[in-house]
Formats: structure tokens, sequence, C-alpha cells
């Protein structure tokens, strides 16, 4: 089918746009030295590792501390807010962003920024599947930050939620463009969740070998049922564990049900107070990434499928039935 016939009116302008975006200079997001009051943390972990839950109650924590905390979640799920406004979704920046400019108007910062028990947060968000890139979404998302006047809002923390195992350049903003002093990581006692940590860790090294400033300040482990994998993890990489956090029910169906834990008024109050505190002094570290052999090492053998030995395949492998080789390159069709 021809893409002139009506059957596929659209399909030239979206190559249109799609050519005309990948020809843009990159998009660079407006740097500046944060004030030396302001600490801006990027929080990194696998995809529902426990992130939102973490950084919600740890802003919480911060706040009856007296400190002044700005959440911004990073993460195109829009999720990092929903355990602090009680489930309710927070406008995010890049869709209020677009029906603003649809209508002709400015974003104001009572758009996408909301408070609750002295914590002020926001969410960039992200596009529907298939209708854009995320990481360029979140480089978008800081430029309006950047407009609101980003750098002379008066915090003491910044904390950014990231997702970190999706690997495009957006999601390694602060890392590879120095925009926080360090990074935070949140993992558990599984494999697939340390090899995310890791991964964040090798690009602290190489961003470091290129002139960077960002180091690791520590690693909270989540749902943490006493096995000890990210416990080794960390020693191994040579950063600290900043709290450990119990596979609990209690935090499991207050979590669920939308419910602050991070406040003196409940019996968690102790725990996440220490966490804002080793939050607060932690310096950045370098960490030493390991290779996937050191990764699978810090488990039992029989858990992650030690002993397999690769098998190469052979070309009569891949013909199969069609064993015999073709006499040229040519290609020859089946009758029909």
């Amino acid at each position: 089918m021809s893409l002139d016939t009506p059957q596929a009116p659209n399909l030239k302008d979206y190559d249109r746009t799609l050519r005309a975006e990948a020809a843009e200079p990159t998009l660079e997001v407006p740097q500046a030295e944060p004030t030396s009051k302001c600490q801006i943390i990027a929080i990194y972990g696998k995809g529902g590792i426990g992130k939102s839950f973490t950084l919600a109650n740890l802003s919480h924590m911060m706040a009856e501390m007296g400190k002044r905390v700005l959440l911004i979640g990073c993460d195109p799920k829009s999720d990092t807010t929903s355990l602090l406004f009680g489930g309710k979704a927070c406008p995010t920046i890049i869709e209020t962003s677009a029906a603003k400019k649809q209508a002709g108007e400015e974003v104001r910062i009572g758009d996408v920024c909301f408070k609750r028990g002295g914590v002020f947060a926001m969410e960039l968000g992200g596009p529907e599947v298939g209708r854009g890139c995320g990481g360029r979404g979140i480089i978008h998302g800081f430029e309006l930050l950047e407009k609101l006047g980003f750098h002379e809002w008066d915090f003491d923390y910044v904390l950014l939620d990231f997702l970190g195992d999706v690997v495009c350049g957006g999601f390694g903003l602060p890392i590879a463009r120095d925009m926080a002093q360090k990074v935070i990581l949140v993992g558990s006692n599984d494999l697939q969740s340390l090899y995310v940590a890791n991964n964040v860790c090798s690009a602290v090294e190489y961003f470091r070998k290129l002139g960077g400033n960002v180091g690791v300040a520590g690693l909270v482990i989540n749902k943490d049922d006493g096995t000890g994998e990210a416990q080794a993890f960390a020693e191994a990489v040579n950063i600290p564990v900043l709290a450990a956090i119990p596979a609990d029910e209690d935090l499991r169906r207050k979590s669920a049900n939308y419910q602050i834990v991070g406040t003196g008024a409940g019996p968690w109050g102790p725990l996440f107070a220490g966490l804002a505190e080793a939050v607060a002094d932690s310096p950045p570290t370098h960490p030493v990434a390991l290779d996937q052999d050191g990764l699978l090492g810090l488990f039992a053998p029989g858990e992650t499928g030690a002993g397999v030995v690769l098998e190469p395949a052979t070309d009569a492998d891949m013909r199969g039935t069609k064993s015999a080789p073709k006499p040229s390159l040519e290609v020859i069709y089946d009758d029909v």
C-alpha cells in the first residue's frame, strides 16, 4: 500500500516530525552551582524496588525535622508523590506544560508544585508508550524548572527520583552533568536490583573519569529479609549502607494504603530519622563497580544458575532441517 493513499494520511507527517527531532542539536540543561546550603540528591533504583516509598517517607521525616525539602519525581510512571498525597495523582510538568502551551498560557508554580506535611513536591511525568522518549521528556522538564527559577529556590534538600534501569541520556542527567552533589541507591537482596545499582556505580565511575564530581553516598536496603546480599554488594563496591528497611507486613500494608510512616508519631519514625541523618551526613564516595561474575558471586550458586556452560551453536544447528548449504548468496524462494 502506498503511503500516499487515504488509508495512511499521517505517516508522512510523522516521519517528518521524527526527522526534524533527530536533526535538532543536543538539548543542554542550564547548569548553575547550587547554593552551599542546598543538597541536591539523586536517588536511583530498579523500577518497583521501593524508591517512591523510601523517598516519600524520607522527605516527610526531613520536613518534620525542620528542613525545607523539594521532592521531584523523574519517573514516567509519575508515582513518586502518590504516597505523599494519599494516592492522588499530581499533575505532571510535561502534561501541564503541553496544555498551557496549547492555550497560550504560561506555566506557574502553583500549576505543578504541591505541598503536604511541609514537603514541596512535583512530578516531571513522561510520554505515553510509543509517543516519545522518556529521557527527552526529563530534559524538557528540567528546562521548564530552570525557567521557573529552580536555581533560585530556597531548599535544604532537593530529592530527585530516577529510574536506574533505564539507560538513555535523560535518566543520567544528574550524573552526566553534575546536577546533583551525590547519588543514593535503593536496592534489595535480589540480583536484578543490585544489577541496576551496580550499573549506576559504573556510570558514576565513567563520568568521574571525564571530570564529573558526582559520587555515591550510600545504599538503602529496602524489603530487607536478612539474607545479606545487598550488604555484601555495598562492601564490595565500597559504599556505606545508610539504612535497612525490613520486609515487614505493617510497612507493606501501610504503603499499599498510602499511609506515611516516616513520622515521629509512629513506630517507624526512628528508622527514617536515622536515614535522614545518614543522607545528610554521608559524603559522596567513589564506588568500584563489579563485573558480571563479581555480581553473581554475591549469591549462592543455586540462586543464579552458576555452573551453566555456554555451548556454542553450529552452522548445522542453525539450518535445522534445511541443512544443505546454498551454492551462492542468491535468494531462492520456495515454489508457491
